[in-house]
């Protein structure tokens, strides 16, 4: 952080760059040199120059250097998506032997990438309840990498992520989080004692739904390595485009999250009172230094007996159907029919997750027009609700 500036001075006011207010595209694929001994010390990692746009290019580092500040890390490392930064630090700090520690109800694509890709390379992976912290401890022996998100995808459970974050040290074991669901507005976990913050950049940090992009921060060893093991070779580099389009939609991050936190709390608490509803999924705000200060638009409810989760999704108007999130604009996504795969066990029957739940996500809109969307919608289905007369 720059001084005592808040957060939102800082998304605002680019004090990386001097000249445009808006930083250029730089959409070029190659950057050449003046002559060859300009060419040699730049290889040589005597200076910083650009070279190709799959290793630098100036506007992915503006968007890279802009994270790292938010997240307090020391660098960082864009990509092309939020997996490609996820497989690539978890395969930056895991081989062939190792074992992983991972929290249960990850993202679904996080979960199938440790059941179906990692055993193939001779990693495993053990899921234990991040709110067990002696499970935690136990299944930490022995293991190279925990990995992390609170709240979690799906039934969004809070964690003490100091305290993970400290089980991992004394495994010495290196931690990674997901933070996409609070953003550094509402948590930094770096500060809390995470070595590694991933992002799929595509949701809040973006916030328009018309990007798709990942980032990782923290130390600059750890990123070192990174860049040095996996980014150059899986190739999941993040476009100049797309580095443009997120530092644009960082500049208002804080407006937004803030909307996002006072209309979930509305529909969240008005959609509790509902008899069709059997129990809201929505974090908790930490009274803990460094812990979750505020929600994102993201929560799920679990219905009743006897409501639809189907044709309750289907029945909504401005709660559209969408696998993401992040973005301006309301989404219905039901678990059950959402992460159904043919042939394949996944986290929503691995853990338990209930049938009837439906995640929801709080965009932009007016909260009055969206619980009367909900409402028309639970008016619509068939609400034999077991234990209703």
């Amino acid at each position: 952080m720059t001084g005592q500036r808040d957060i939102a001075t800082l998304l605002v006011q680019d004090d990386l760059a001097s000249g445009p207010v808006v930083p250029p595209i730089h959409q070029s694929s190659l950057f050449t040199f003046d002559d060859v001994a300009q060419m040699a010390a730049t290889f040589a990692g005597e200076n910083d120059r650009p070279v190709y746009s799959r290793g630098n290019n100036p506007t992915v580092r503006v968007f890279e250097q802009k994270m790292a500040m938010l997240e307090g890390g020391e660098a960082a490392r864009g990509f092309a998506s939020g997996m490609a930064a996820i497989s690539a630090s978890i395969l930056a700090f895991a081989q062939s032997g190792d074992r992983i520690v991972c929290v249960r109800h990850v993202y679904p694509d996080t979960y199938r990438f440790m059941r179906r890709l990692l055993p193939r390379l001779g990693i495993e992976t053990s899921f234990v309840d991040g709110r067990d912290l002696d499970a935690m401890r136990k299944a930490l022996d022995g293991a190279a990498l925990l990995y992390l998100e609170s709240p979690t995808s799906v039934v969004f459970e809070t964690h003490d992520i100091a305290e993970q974050a400290r089980l991992a040290r004394e495994a010495g074991a290196v931690s990674i989080i997901d933070n996409s669901w609070a953003t550094p507005v509402f948590q930094r976990p770096l500060a809390l004692g995470v070595d590694i913050v991933v992002h799929s950049a595509s949701k809040y940090v973006s916030g328009h739904s018309d990007t798709v992009a990942g980032v990782a921060i923290g130390a600059r060893e750890r990123i070192d390595r990174i860049n040095t093991l996996t980014y150059p070779f899986l190739g999941g580099k993040l476009a100049p485009f797309e580095a443009w389009l997120l530092l644009r939609g960082l500049r208002t991050l804080t407006l937004r999250l803030r909307r996002h936190d006072e209309s979930v709390t509305r529909v969240a608490g008005w959609l509790q009172a509902r008899e069709e509803v059997e129990r809201v999924h929505l974090p908790e705000i930490s009274n803990r230094p460094g812990g979750l200060s505020g929600r994102a638009g993201l929560f799920s409810i679990e219905l009743r007996d006897g409501v639809d989760p189907v044709r309750f999704c289907d029945a909504l108007d401005l709660f559209r159907l969408g696998v993401s999130w992040g973005g301006h604009e309301s989404l219905c996504f039901p678990m059950a029919v959402g992460l159904r795969q043919a042939g394949e066990h996944n986290s929503l029957v691995d853990f338990g997750v209930p049938q009837q739940l439906v995640r929801l996500h709080v965009g932009l809109e007016e909260p009055d027009d969206l619980m009367a969307d909900l409402d028309r919608a639970f008016a619509t289905v068939n609400t034999n609700i077991q234990g209703s007369p």
